[in-house]
């Protein structure tokens, strides 16, 4: 095990890097405001001609993601690129290049909210609103109508879409997230529990790692040269991993609480996950 460096400031890992993928939610922001310095963290990196791409585990489409950002106050001049777990979904359902994606029928059964429609609604698709009229179900997480922090309010829509033997896709592998400092459950979570009630399901977007090779391609920049910066280690940390990439751990994300800012336990938490990052950093800040 290499030994993580504990630092404070990003800017000595700039100088080391040309290009990084950084994750949006639990680094640049909490969902609802961007955290105290990581618009200027980004605003610097553009100054000395750094190439950055957001790679974000967000059930929505890129546009949508940046439309949000930019009510937040972040610019799109600020980063090189953006892709989705949403937009990458987006991709495969219109393509059908994937082989599961090529089995999975017209109907879908859309679990989650009215707002990740985006997802899907400009494919040719037919939405139904029962799981036994459907092909598919696409999981975006909670929708509104029901609980975003009990996952056992969700097991009668699971075991429906169990019975209908439909096929899950999970446009969101994130388990849970902070929005505003609330803990909410994410559509990882539900689809975690579908495979363990035994349903087939598909994970799009950071660990897996066909999400990266677009997101490599629009960096062009060579894979030593490129650090992935990311608040969980089960998905920022283990993705970048898998696919050679040097990581850096924010440790005020979805850690933040188990954590403190003991070293020894945060060296024992990467540790514990068989995970390596290079560095870690209470917050992106430069």
């Amino acid at each position: 095990m290499s030994m993580m460096e504990h630092l404070d400031h990003f800017a000595p890992l700039a100088a080391r890097y040309d290009g990084f993928i950084l994750d949006l939610w639990g680094v640049i922001h909490d969902g609802v405001t961007p955290y105290p310095g990581a618009v200027d963290c980004l605003a610097q990196l553009k100054r000395l001609g750094k190439r950055t791409v957001l790679l974000s585990n967000a059930p929505r489409r890129a546009h949508v993601a940046q439309a949000a950002m930019r009510g937040m106050g972040i610019a799109d001049d600020l980063y090189t690129g953006i892709l989705t777990s949403g937009e990458a979904t987006h991709r495969m359902l219109s393509n059908r290049l994937d082989p599961f994606f090529a089995r999975l029928g017209t109907k879908i059964y859309h679990l989650g909210p009215d707002r990740d429609r985006n997802v899907f609604e400009t494919l040719p698709l037919t939405v139904v609103d029962s799981p036994m009229d459907a092909d598919f179900v696409l999981n975006t997480g909670p929708d509104d109508l029901g609980s975003t922090t009990d996952l056992e309010s969700w097991e009668d829509v699971l075991k429906a879409c169990l019975a209908a033997k439909l096929p899950m896709v999970c446009a969101n592998p994130d388990l849970e997230v902070i929005r505003g400092g609330r803990r909410l459950i994410c559509a990882g979570l539900l689809t975690q529990r579908y495979e363990e009630l035994g349903g087939t399901a598909r994970w799009i977007g950071k660990p897996d790692p066909s999400v990266y090779d677009p997101v490599i391609e629009l960096l062009s920049v060579p894979k030593p040269r490129i650090l992935a910066v990311g608040d969980a280690l089960r998905t920022d940390i283990a993705g970048a991993t898998a696919v050679g990439l040097a990581s850096c751990w924010i440790l005020g994300g979805i850690h933040a609480e188990e954590l403190g800012s003991d070293p020894a336990v945060i060296d024992a938490a990467a540790a514990t996950a068989g995970l390596s990052p290079i560095a870690c950093l209470p917050a992106f800040v430069w």
